[in-house]
C-alpha cells in the first residue's frame, strides 16, 4: 500500500512538472509574438535616422526634417574635425542610419572616415552637402596671402577651404541638398519637407541680409584669426581673413614676426580664436600688438543664433 502511494505521488509530481513547463513555454511564445509585434510597430513609426559630420548641419537637417528625423552628429562639441576619431558606439549608430549627410568639401574627418562609414551600411543614402557650392582656395598663412593670394600645401597642390557652412549663402544650398535627400528616402512626406525647407530658407535669407547691413562698415577690413575658417564668410561680406595657423601647425618664429608687423600696420586690435585650438601663439601675438582674444566657434550648435553671435563679435572686434 505504501509502495503504491509513493508511485502515485511520483506520477502526480511528473504530471504537475510537465504541465508547468508547457504553460511556461506557451506564455513565453505569446510574449515573443507580442514583443515582435511591438517592435514592428515601433519600426514603422520610427524616425528617419540621419547622420552628419559636424554640428552646424544638425540645425539644417532638423529644420527640414522636423519631427520625422533623428540626427546623429559624428564630431561632438569641442572636438576638432581635422583630428577627431569616432567612438565605436558612434559607428554602431551610423550603421543604422538611413542617410548620411557629408559636408563634401574636403574636411579631414571625412577624408579619413567616409569610406569606413559607407562600408558600415551599403544601403545608406549618401548626400553631398556641398553640391552646387563654388569652392575657394584655403588661405592658411599671412605670408602666402600677401605673396600670391593662394595657399599651396606641402604637396604643392592648391587646397580648397572646407569650411563652407560659415556662409549663409552656402548654407541655403546645403539645406536644399538635405531636402532632396529626405525626399528620396521619404517621398510620401515631400510636402511636409518642402514647407519646412522654405520656411528655413526665409530665415537664412534674412540672416544674410542682416549680416550685410550690420557689417557694411567692415568692407575692406582685415580680421586676424588663428584657424582659417572664415574665407567664405569674408568673401560674402567684403572682408579678408589673415590666419596664424598654417597646415594645422603653429607659425615659425619668422612667420610670427611677419604676422606681428603686418597686424601693427593694419591696426588690428583683436584676434579671433576657436575653442577647438590651442591659443598659445595667439596670446603671444596679442601681447605684442596690444590686441584682445575673442572666442568664436564655427562649429557651435544652433546655426542661426551662433552666426548672429559671431557677427556681433566681428562688428565689435
Amino acid at each position: 500500500m505504501e509502495k503504491d502511494f509513493k508511485i502515485l505521488f511520483i506520477v502526480v509530481l511528473i504530471i504537475l512538472t510537465v504541465s508547468s513547463v508547457l504553460i511556461y513555454f506557451s506564455n513565453y511564445h505569446n510574449f515573443l509574438n507580442n514583443n515582435n509585434n511591438n517592435n514592428a510597430s515601433n519600426v514603422s513609426n520610427s524616425k528617419i535616422v540621419v547622420a552628419a559630420s559636424v554640428l552646424p548641419q544638425k540645425e539644417f537637417i532638423e529644420k527640414v526634417g522636423g519631427d520625422k528625423v533623428l540626427v546623429i552628429i559624428m564630431v561632438p562639441p569641442g572636438a576638432d574635425p581635422h583630428t577627431y576619431e569616432p567612438k565605436a558606439s558612434q559607428m554602431e549608430q551610423v550603421a543604422n542610419a538611413q542617410m548620411y549627410v557629408q559636408v563634401g568639401s574636403g574636411i579631414d574627418f571625412e577624408i579619413t572616415w567616409i569610406d569606413k562609414i559607407k562600408s558600415l551600411n551599403r544601403n545608406m543614402l549618401i548626400i553631398n552637402d556641398s553640391k552646387g557650392i563654388t569652392f575657394i582656395p584655403s588661405i592658411e598663412n599671412i605670408s602666402n596671402t600677401e605673396q600670391n593670394g593662394e595657399n599651396f600645401s606641402s604637396t604643392g597642390i592648391i587646397e580648397s577651404d572646407p569650411h563652407v557652412w560659415v556662409s549663409p549663402k552656402n548654407a541655403q544650398l546645403m539645406v536644399e541638398n538635405i531636402y532632396q535627400g529626405l525626399v528620396k528616402i521619404d517621398p510620401q512626406n515631400k510636402e511636409y519637407y518642402l514647407i519646412n525647407k522654405e520656411n528655413y530658407l526665409k530665415e537664412l535669407r534674412q540672416l544674410d541680409k542682416n549680416i550685410t547691413n550690420e557689417l557694411s562698415n567692415q568692407k575692406g577690413s582685415k580680421i586676424l584669426v588663428y584657424h582659417p575658417s572664415w574665407g567664405y564668410f569674408c568673401q560674402d561680406y567684403g572682408m579678408t581673413q589673415i590666419a596664424i595657423e598654417k597646415e594645422g601647425k603653429d607659425p615659425t618664429p619668422k612667420e610670427m614676426v611677419n604676422i606681428i608687423n603686418l597686424s601693427k600696420k593694419d591696426n588690428i586690435t583683436a584676434i579671433f580664436v576657436s575653442p577647438q585650438y590651442n591659443t598659445r601663439s595667439s596670446e603671444v601675438i596679442a601681447s605684442e600688438i596690444g590686441a584682445k582674444l575673442i572666442f568664436i566657434d564655427e562649429l557651435a550648435p544652433g546655426y542661426v543664433a551662433n552666426m548672429r553671435k559671431i557677427v556681433k563679435a566681428f562688428e565689435n572686434g
